[in-house]
C-alpha cells in the first residue's frame, strides 16, 4: 500500500496525511517528520484504543469469543482498510459491518457467522437510539387490527438469518448453518428496553407484507398468506392471524392501525 501523501499538495496537507496514515497502520506507514516517536505513540494508541473500545461495545458477543490477538489484528484492519463516511462515533458499528461485508479478505480462522452475528449486534444499537418512531402520533393505538391498517413501529427491525445469531455465544459456536432460516424481530417496548423476538415465516410473512403496503388491511394480509400457502381453511389462517397481530401489538412492535 502507497502511504506516501501526494508531492502535488501542499506542505501541511502532506504532513496531516502522512500523520493520520501512520496513527492507521503505525507498523507500514513512516512517522512524520518532525514528530518524536513518543509523542506520537500517544495519538497512534489513543486512537486504536478508542475505535477499539467502541467496536467491543458495539459487538460485546464477537468480540466475547474472539482471542485478543485476533481481534486487535481484526480492528487495526478495519483502521488500516476502511474510510468512514460519518463523523458520529454511534455510527462505528455500521462502519465495521460495512468492511466485513465489502473490505475485509477472509481469514481462514475467521468464524463463518461473524458477518451475521456482527449485523444482529449492530441492530440491537440502532433500534435502540433510533429516533423513527417520533412521527408516529396519527395512529390509533387501540384501532381493529383486522379490519384497519396495522402499523408497524419504525424502530422495528424484521430480519432473516442463516445462522442463529441470537444464540452464539461462547457455549454455543456452530459450524454450520441452520437447515431453515432464523427469523428475528428487534423491537422497543413502551419502555424503550430493546428486546429481540423469534419468529416463524408466516409471521416474517405477515410483516413484510404489512410494511410494503401500508394500505393492506391486517385481513387482506392474512388472506394473502393463506391463499401463498394454498391452506385449506383460509378462515383458521386468519383466525390465528387476530391473535398474532394482538401479540405484535402487545409488545410494542405493532403500534396500533393508522389513521
Amino acid at each position: 500500500m502507497n502511504t506516501s501523501p501526494d508531492a502535488t499538495i501542499p506542505a501541511f496537507q502532506r504532513q496531516q496525511l502522512a500523520f493520520t496514515a501512520h496513527i492507521r497502520d503505525p507498523q507500514h506507514a513512516p512517522r512524520p517528520d518532525g514528530i518524536g516517536a513518543r509523542r506520537m505513540n500517544v495519538y497512534v494508541e489513543l486512537f486504536f484504543n478508542n475505535i477499539d473500545d467502541q467496536l467491543a461495545s458495539n459487538f460485546p458477543v464477537l468480540r466475547q469469543i474472539t482471542s485478543g490477538e485476533r481481534w486487535e489484528t481484526m480492528v487495526r484492519d478495519f483502521m488500516v482498510r476502511h474510510r468512514s463516511t460519518t463523523p458520529l462515533f454511534t455510527e462505528v458499528g455500521l462502519e465495521f459491518v460495512d468492511y466485513l461485508q465489502n473490505e475485509r479478505e477472509p481469514h481462514a480462522d475467521d468464524w463463518p457467522f461473524m458477518l451475521e452475528l456482527a449485523h444482529y449486534e449492530y441492530v440491537e444499537l440502532a433500534v435502540a437510539i433510533s429516533t423513527d418512531d417520533e412521527d408516529t402520533d396519527d395512529h390509533d393505538p387501540n384501532g381493529d387490527l383486522l379490519s384497519g391498517r396495522p402499523l408497524i413501529a419504525p424502530t422495528a427491525w424484521n430480519l432473516s438469518y442463516y445462522w442463529p445469531v441470537h444464540q452464539i455465544g461462547p457455549d454455543f459456536l456452530p459450524d454450520q448453518p441452520s437447515p431453515d432460516a432464523t427469523h428475528l424481530v428487534v423491537y422497543r417496548d413502551r419502555l424503550d428496553d430493546v428486546h429481540f423476538l423469534q419468529i416463524n415465516a408466516v409471521t416474517q410473512r405477515l410483516l413484510q407484507l404489512l410494511k410494503e403496503d401500508p394500505q393492506r388491511t391486517g385481513l387482506d394480509a392474512m388472506k394473502a398468506i393463506a391463499e401463498e400457502l394454498a391452506h385449506p381453511d383460509p378462515q383458521r389462517v386468519i383466525d390465528g392471524g387476530r391473535q398474532l397481530l394482538d401479540d405484535l401489538h402487545q409488545r410494542n412492535v405493532i403500534l396500533g392501525t393508522r389513521r
